[in-house]
């Protein structure tokens, strides 16, 4: 079967205790756009938002399900451990050191990982980002950034980069990302004595990379803060078909195509507990909002817009 390599990462999705308090940090601190706000499909008593770079292009998405009474996270292995976020430049790095610190948000000190200049930090919940420079990348490009926040446009998050896979057999999640999804390993690296190795898909470079370290302690507990699943790029939904017969060929259990209306998804999971998610480009964001509105109302996927009056009841006012 003939197919196109994974384009990169397509979004990241995590949970949140409070929507509200959510919004205001990955808005007013991190500066990115809410390109949509909508509910979760699958249960939609409760919110879920996509902040990313001024149109949600594929690639930039780092969305969360609120879940209200969410304890909070256990850290262990068995999980997503680190999302990334890009910036342009070494330059970025160093403002948001000194921005992220003005609010009170606790960062490490910028470091060197796998050549490219990082900042790590956690949200108000203990969610595990970091800040990669893009300053010597070269690979699938980035997104465009949000002009409308209060982030100057040359040091914006304008993506997402790789994502930290902490796990307790490594072997087996190596041969799934290179005999199932098609990514090859491009190299490794050490830091703060943790090894890790980096595999990449399609143009490669930081959007299209997974970090792979062994992790023997106990198995993580999510919560708020924690990552729910990373989902990778797919062409369009004939190219999703075949994945799916692959995946179904290679006897691992999964979603079957599920209709996301601004996106056709695959959901599957690796021995080691990861969640997989194999995401189209399109249709987008702009299917149901105009690129001036997005975000900035309810938005309901068709079979659910009958029950509008009932799930906005439910739902609590972000904005007041």
């Amino acid at each position: 079967m003939l197919m196109k390599p994974l384009k990169g990462i397509h979004h990241v999705s995590a949970l949140t205790a409070s929507a509200k308090n959510n919004l205001y940090f990955y808005t007013e601190i991190l500066g990115m756009r809410l390109v949509k706000k909508t509910v979760n499909q699958d249960s939609p008593s409760m919110y879920h938002l996509f902040y990313a770079d001024e149109r949600g292009n594929p690639g930039t998405d780092f969305t969360f399900f609120e879940i209200p009474h969410a304890a909070k996270t256990y850290k262990g292995s068995q999980s997503i451990s680190l999302t990334s976020l890009r910036v342009p430049s070494d330059k970025a790095i160093y403002y948001w050191e000194e921005r992220l610190s003005s609010f009170q948000v606790t960062v490490e000190q910028p470091r060197n990982k796998f050549g490219r200049l990082t900042l790590d930090f956690e949200d108000f919940e203990g969610q595990r980002v970091q800040l990669i420079s893009d300053e010597t990348n070269s690979g699938v490009a980035g997104g465009r950034p949000w002009s409308g926040s209060n982030v100057p446009v040359h040091f914006a998050i304008y993506g997402l980069g790789p994502v930290r896979l902490s796990v307790k057999k490594p072997h087996k999640t190596k041969f799934v990302l290179e005999e199932v999804l098609g990514f090859q390993e491009t190299g490794s690296y050490e830091d703060n004595g943790e090894n890790y190795l980096v595999f990449s898909t399609g143009e490669g470079g930081t959007g299209a990379e997974v970090h792979v370290m062994e992790d023997l302690s106990a198995s993580e507990r999510p919560g708020r803060g924690s990552v729910h699943h990373v989902a990778f790029r797919v062409d369009d939904s004939e190219e999703l078909k075949k994945w799916h017969s692959l995946i179904n060929e290679k006897g691992y259990a999964n979603s079957g195509i599920v209709e996301r209306y601004y996106f056709e998804s695959l959901y599957f999971r690796e021995p080691n507990g990861i969640l997989y998610e194999l995401a189209t480009d399109g249709p987008g964001f702009e299917s149901d909002e105009s690129f001036e509105e997005l975000g900035k109302n309810l938005a309901l996927p068709p079979f659910l817009e009958t029950k509008r009056e009932e799930i906005q009841a439910a739902l609590k006012p972000l904005n007041n």
